[in-house]
């Protein structure tokens, strides 16, 4: 239980404080759990960070959802998503509720937002940084890096992703098996078993053992049982639904359908699913297009995971159980594919990346998420957050205190948003 309080502690830090979208979220995430905490290795959060690139659903919260895990089993998957979720969640919700009375809107312009915005190009830039020093250590890393990030900046398709992670990992199985990069790769491994020898729920389900099992349990078969039950309720679902809104129709129902097939489906984080969301709600007639954007707007100016968007969605839907209780069916409903997606895979994945031929594989898959990030620190991080001079002066303090000084990044972030409220108003 403590491990899981202490998950959930440092997750609802990084709910209130993580602004900037799922390349940001990343490397909040890594700053926090590799650099600051020391929950996992470099390697160890890039083997999860390659899971949830290849799983459909929301990367970020698919990724706290696995450092939960890691870290205190299914109480801590739990304790993750909530503390990250809740406080973009709630705040949607509101604002969904009083929105006529609020108006207005927000966008890109305003003081503060532009403030976070900058901040938040200063923590990816470090995170890309750090990874390519420790993901990319051979030449041939380095250009399987550099090429993804030309391919993906060259090509508009989302799914690209998948095709140059799948590519990097085939890439990485054939040509990364050299015996240096054997040894690095079993280095990696040798560390992670010392730090994981003598505790057989530390190596299962994170350090701390908390994995909600009763004494006497294996918690390697049972996380494999309980694995394989979310896999098939996951496909039941996705095909049981379309059926349970046509044999009981109602908008509870027709909701968390249209939801749970948005978040089944998409590929490429929250803003992908923008359209998708569109065809669901704004089609129908359930949401307007006016309504649609004012709150995707407010969702780009909390911070948190962009899927709690469908929060807002909710409250906009006229259903049983007012705003709240249809708030709350689509969050749910867009979030249940990511949760039994990852914790399907989980207990599976944990073993396979002990087998050489998979290191090997995720060598190149790791390379090819630096490049992945490094082409997402361009666009739409750079392209988005940094339009005038006034906008690099910024950038530079912000990196001075960020990356000389060693203030922490949620902080650096909070006050990024407070000095950007009163720099680009007073500027105009």
């Amino acid at each position: 239980m403590k491990s899981a309080l202490e998950v959930l502690r440092e997750f609802f830090l990084l709910g209130l404080t993580s602004f900037g979208g799922p390349s940001a979220h990343v490397a909040f995430f890594r700053e926090r759990f590799v650099g600051v905490k020391k929950w996992l290795t470099e390697t160890e959060y890039a083997d999860l960070l390659a899971l949830c690139q290849f799983l459909p659903g929301p990367g970020s919260s698919q990724l706290g959802l696995s450092i939960g895990w890691r870290r205190a089993g299914w109480a801590g998957a739990f304790a993750a998503w909530f503390g990250f979720t809740m406080p973009s969640a709630i705040a949607l919700t509101l604002f969904g509720i009083g929105m006529t009375q609020w108006g207005g809107g927000l966008d890109g312009n305003t003081g503060w937002l532009r403030g976070l915005q900058i901040a938040v190009v200063v923590v990816i830039a470090n995170a890309v940084v750090s990874m390519w020093r420790a993901l990319c250590p051979g030449t041939l890393h380095k250009l399987v890096a550099l090429a993804v990030a030309a391919l993906i900046l060259a090509t508009e398709p989302a799914w690209m992703q998948l095709v140059v992670i799948a590519l990097g990992a085939v890439f990485g199985l054939v040509f990364l098996r050299q015996k240096k990069v054997d040894e690095t790769l079993t280095s990696f491994a040798t560390a992670r078993d010392e730090e994981e020898e003598g505790s057989e729920s530390r190596e299962t389900f994170g350090e701390g053992g908390s994995t909600g099992l009763s004494e006497g349990s294996d918690p390697v078969k049972s996380g494999k049982a309980l694995g394989i039950v979310c896999l098939v309720l996951f496909f039941a679902l996705l095909v049981g639904l379309p059926i349970l809104t046509k044999l009981w129709p109602g908008q509870q129902l027709e909701a968390f359908h249209s939801m749970y097939r948005s978040g089944s489906l998409v590929f490429g984080g929250g803003h992908v699913m923008l359209p998708l969301l569109s065809r669901e709600v704004v089609d129908p007639g359930w949401v307007t297009p006016e309504q649609f954007l004012a709150g995707y707007g407010a969702a780009q100016a909390v911070p948190g995971p962009l899927f709690t968007f469908s929060a807002f969605l909710g409250t906009m839907i006229d259903g049983p159980g007012g705003a709240w209780g249809m708030a709350a069916i689509c969050l749910v409903g867009v979030f249940l594919p990511a949760w039994l997606l990852v914790l399907g895979v989980m207990p599976f994945w944990h073993g396979a990346v002990r087998r050489p031929g998979v290191r090997a594989a995720l060598a190149g898959t790791n390379a090819a998420v630096v490049g992945l990030l490094g082409s997402a620190l361009y666009d739409p991080v750079w392209v988005g957050a940094i339009r005038s001079s006034l906008d690099v002066v910024f950038l530079l303090g912000v990196a001075a205190v960020l990356l000389i000084m060693k203030w922490p990044s949620w902080l650096v972030v909070v006050l990024s948003g407070v000095a950007g409220w009163g720099v680009f108003s007073l500027a105009g």
